[in-house]
């Protein structure tokens, strides 16, 4: 049998030193973006343990880090605080149905009046689960829109307005410095409500629901007050985060279900059967977490991103429909 010699990839000496030269310009392009990631995580941590500073935050951050493992325990907070805040509204709500001061079709007109603005005479009795979340909902909305989304720091709405617009315009420029400056100008916030700053927010949000509640609305202040200790923690607090705030959402009557961002309390035999349902009424409001990408000399507009950390607690429309004669929307 012929021997038949193995060819042999061979490169020439001046190719050889080319992939040599080639491989060590890789080789030190890779350990020079190494020491960059290196040097940005240092300037990272000296930016928040400055921010800490700042804020006085120091000794506690360094506690927490040794007492938690350097987790956050925001989640846990604002789970047991939401929880306590939805328990004080369905007391409320329970209370009002339990000994209503106008007939329950009179309360919940009022109420379906306030949140879609059509007061237009309801064509159905409604059942006193029907009115008991339907006040839920507009309670909801109210806590939602007038003092989570809001930073109320002051006893004036239009000082508040004009603070939540600063803190807008400098978190589009800037989220660290929007955060240290949120920080900064809770500390300083009044440490509870005014009276008539709250009874002013529900007559303007809520007035045909006010009025037909009459001397019931009194007992809507423990409610505010804890969304105020509610808001005040969101915005006001320490956390994991140095460039993110929160902000209410409460999905709105008839819209369709998103598991994402909702959580159902009733059972949904629609859902079950692979049908859709919709929206009965928000008994309590979801929260996100805003963020931006982070800003750089020569990038100033950023993605605004939108993370859901709590969702917002719905009883849908066919759970609503077995309890009375509300109509369902096909």
């Amino acid at each position: 049998m012929a021997y038949i010699p193995q060819q042999i990839d061979v490169v020439s000496g001046e190719q050889y030193r080319y992939a040599l030269t080639n491989f060590r310009i890789a080789h030190e392009k890779v350990e020079e973006q190494r020491r960059q990631l290196e040097e940005q995580e240092k300037q990272v941590a000296l930016l928040h343990a400055r921010i800490a500073l700042l804020e006085g935050t120091a000794d506690d951050e360094q506690q927490e880090s040794r007492n938690y493992g350097g987790s956050s325990v925001d989640d846990f907070s604002i789970k047991n605080a939401a929880s306590q805040l939805e328990r004080s509204i369905n007391r409320w709500a329970a209370d009002i149905v339990r000994a209503p001061p106008s007939p329950l079709s009179d309360i919940y007109g009022a109420a379906l009046g306030d949140i879609t603005g059509s007061y237009d005479p309801v064509p159905y009795d409604a059942s006193p689960m029907q009115v008991q979340n339907i006040l839920r909902h507009a309670m909801s909305e109210v806590i939602g829109s007038e003092i989570v989304n809001n930073l109320v720091v002051t006893n004036s709405p239009e000082a508040n307005v004009q603070l939540t617009r600063i803190h807008e315009h400098l978190f589009a420029r800037n989220p660290v410095v929007a955060c240290v400056w949120r920080r900064q100008t809770f500390s300083a916030a009044v440490e509870t409500c005014d009276p008539e700053m709250t009874a002013a927010i529900l007559t303007e949000t809520l007035p045909a629901l006010t009025k037909v509640l009459g001397g019931s609305t009194n007992n809507t202040a423990p409610i505010l007050a804890g969304a105020y200790t509610f808001s005040r923690m969101l915005h006001g607090s320490p956390s994991s985060s140095t460039d993110a705030f929160y902000r209410s959402f409460v999905p709105e009557l008839g819209s369709i279900l998103y598991p994402r961002q909702i959580e159902l309390v009733r059972r949904c035999l629609k859902s079950e059967r692979g049908e859709q349902d919709r929206v009965g009424a928000t008994i309590f409001p979801g929260l996100v977490k805003v963020t931006r990408g982070s800003v750089t000399a020569t990038e100033q507009n950023q993605e605004t991103v939108h993370t859901v950390v709590r969702r917002a607690q719905v009883i849908c429309e066919c759970a609503l429909a077995s309890s009375g004669n509300v109509p369902m929307q096909g």
